[in-house]
């Protein structure tokens, strides 16, 4: 009796926060009709957005990739001293509020010599396109380095070290055996990260500002346009982000989940 008493309240609790959550979704996106928000969504702006949202997302989550391998790969595989600090250090981003990373870019390239430099070379990243793509990967590249560093944990070093016996580089045993093991993990975590990069909107605001077809994601779309009292434009870019999340983390459960990549 205790036993399913026990399980009931468990099973309770779960109804209730699926049924909370479910409601908070639902009622954004039945608020306005279908017509309204078909059209609101084929809008230019929110079309811009859209079109914004996915240009810079694929860069930072490529920039993600291409630095995430290879730096979680130390971290799984090489042991040396001070890797403690800088595990805290990497993972950081992931803990701090987006908006604080924003405020950290925007010093760095707005008032430091670095950011002088790199403006004087033509490179600007305060309210640009380019500082959308930088506040994305400054913010997600933390993630993507965790779930690559739990896949490549779960990798045994043992098939490198049976390619190098057979005359493969350490680099050729990378490629040919640990690389192509992990690619559920890099599929999964280039999923999730590129998912956040759609939705990144604190430290966006902070280093690429929030201006109208200019520097306006789908998430810096939905704030303007609650700011102007435009809700069915909100609705429209807050229900794309809502269908993005939804298939997003479908996929990621089909690669493996949260569960098996920490």
């Amino acid at each position: 009796m205790q036993r399913n008493g026990f399980k009931h309240v468990n099973l309770f609790l779960m109804l209730l926060l699926t049924f909370f959550i479910f409601t908070l979704i639902f009622e954004i996106i039945t608020h306005t009709d279908p017509v309204s928000l078909i059209t609101n969504i084929v809008s230019p702006e929110i079309q811009f957005a859209i079109r914004l949202s996915l240009l810079t997302s694929v860069i930072s989550t490529f920039m993600c990739i291409l630095i995430a391998v290879p730096v979680s790969y130390s971290l799984a595989r090489y042991d040396f001293h001070g890797k403690a600090i800088i595990n805290t250090v990497l993972d950081l981003p992931m803990a701090l509020p987006p908006i604080v990373a924003g405020l950290g870019l925007l010093l760095i390239f707005g008032t430091t010599s670095v950011g002088s430099f790199l403006a004087d070379a033509g490179l600007k990243f305060v309210f640009t396109v380019p500082g959308i793509i930088m506040a994305q990967f400054a913010v997600n590249i933390s993630l993507m380095l965790r779930i690559m560093r739990s896949t490549f944990e779960g990798i045994n070093p043992r098939y490198e070290h049976v390619a190098q016996t057979l005359g493969c580089t350490p680099f050729q045993a990378f490629i040919r055996t640990t690389l192509p093991l992990s690619k559920n993990g890099m599929l999964a975590g280039s999923v999730i990260t590129w998912s956040r990069g759609m939705g990144e909107f604190g430290a966006v605001l902070m280093l690429a500002g929030a201006t109208r077809m200019k520097t306006e994601t789908l998430p810096i779309a939905l704030y303007l346009n609650m700011s102007s009292g435009e809700l069915d434009l909100a609705i429209a870019a807050a229900t794309i982000l809502i269908l993005i999340s939804g298939i997003t983390l479908y996929l990621f459960e089909r690669k493996g989940g949260v569960a098996k990549l920490y």
